[in-house]
């Protein structure tokens, strides 16, 4: 296929377009837009959506523009919100920025001569427009009938909470964004979940009025599980993008884990794989000699090779390795202290490890509720200590066991794990 319209419908991106024109437009290339609201200092996998398909246009020769919303975020978007967002200052939303880049530049490829993607401020053109200005110059080109009639205000007005004039108002932000991105750059398309389509069309519309000219809009479904929720969250919150929110073993753990009924949609919305080999995953899904969880592990390490690199990947697949008891990667600092945010760990003194017995220390940290228990559970070959099956009951901690001289793991069974921590 040689034209990106028909790749996104294939993949099933696209949700809703303002115009079939956009196919034959899509022949040339365009400079095409997403909004990404600065709510926190990164972005999460929800977003990664928005982002293939920026990528996917740039993979086309267009060229993909990200507005990182510093004016914008500062009003929240009350689109898919039951409640109002708490406004954040100016400092929070700097450091919100800054966040959100390094995440698009992790996803966009900054390599390409031809089409580049620029990553662009709002705040660079709302900072310098006065209140009445803003009323004036755009403000009469919004009638209250289309804007009340729009979903994500309908939705709000009918709340008991209701909704306040400044979020009322985002629409004509995010329209006017789009007002100054054509003009200023040049760009014709807006891209945005479902949810925006209220927004997008605000700015087509707006385009139309001011300038008599044509503009477009595309939807994608939002990324959702099979049972209707939003995906993205794991038990620790959302699986944000930023190695330092979310590592890079946590990110590949939670996409290995998704459910048969997930994978296919996953692999062809949030990676480059080619449909052939998408479709051929989904045939072996229905052989009876299918192992269990291998789309699955071809899909975690593709996003996290998007999201973290080649580098992010090789540590998330060396720390799943270590992590499996019985397992034969050595086991380091590195990985111990990543597998570490997925499991209990406790802090003791050198004096409560170094010479005692590993069945003392099974019931001091809460793995089993008694010695007689850990004794039994050591016998029958249940007990792992850093990695390695443990079959004497009357084993002494040594010096030597500690990993860099300060760290120890003991397993009860393949999922009970505890990590100490040695203080000196």
């Amino acid at each position: 296929m040689t034209n990106v319209i028909d790749v996104l419908k294939e993949r099933g991106f696209i949700d809703a377009m303002t115009s079939e024109e956009l196919r034959t437009m899509a022949e040339k290339p365009f400079k095409v837009y997403c909004g990404f609201d600065p709510t926190g200092d990164s972005l999460h996998l929800g977003h990664m959506v928005a982002l293939m398909g920026l990528a996917w246009f740039q993979r086309f020769g267009h060229t993909p523009v990200a507005i990182v919303g510093g004016a914008t975020g500062m009003i929240g978007d009350p689109s898919g919100k039951s409640n109002e967002r708490q406004l954040l200052d100016e400092e929070t939303i700097a450091n919100n920025v800054k966040g959100i880049r390094k995440n698009l530049e992790q996803l966009l490829d900054f390599s390409r001569p031809a089409n580049p993607p620029m990553i662009l401020n709002n705040l660079d053109w709302f900072k310098n427009f006065s209140f009445i200005n803003f009323l004036r110059d755009i403000g009469k080109f919004f009638r209250v009938g289309p804007m009340l009639a729009k979903d994500s205000v309908k939705t709000r007005l009918n709340s008991e909470e209701g909704m306040s004039f400044t979020e009322f108002s985002y629409q004509l932000l995010q329209g006017y964004d789009f007002l100054h991105l054509f003009d200023q750059y040049g760009v014709t398309v807006q891209i945005g979940g479902s949810d925006q389509w209220g927004n997008i069309t605000a700015g087509t519309e707006l385009i139309r009025k001011v300038r008599g000219k044509s503009s477009f809009g595309i939807t994608f479904p939002l990324l959702t599980r099979s049972d209707g929720q939003k995906f993205g969250k794991s038990e620790k919150g959302a699986v944000w993008m930023s190695p330092e929110k979310f590592s890079p073993y946590e990110f590949y753990q939670y996409l290995v884990r998704v459910n048969d009924a997930d994978v296919i949609k996953l692999m062809r919305l949030l990676t480059f794989i080619e449909m052939a080999e998408i479709r051929e995953y989904e045939s072996q899904m229905q052989r009876p000699d299918y192992e269990p969880n291998t789309a699955q592990k071809r899909l975690a390490e593709e996003v996290t090779r998007l999201v973290h690199g080649q580098e992010g990947l090789d540590v998330a697949l060396r720390v799943t390795k270590g992590a499996a008891p019985g397992a034969e990667t050595a086991l380091d600092a590195e990985v111990l202290e990543s597998i570490a945010k997925d499991m209990t760990s406790h802090a003791l003194p050198l004096s409560d490890v170094v010479g005692q017995k590993v069945v003392d220390l099974i019931v001091k940290v809460g793995l089993q509720p008694s010695k007689g228990e850990a004794r039994r559970l050591i016998k029958n070959g249940g007990v792992y200590l850093n990695n390695q099956k443990l079959l004497d009951d009357n084993f002494s901690v040594a010096q030597k066991d500690l990993i860099d001289g300060r760290l120890l793991l003991i397993a009860a069974g393949k999922k009970n794990k505890v990590l100490i921590r040695v203080e000196s």
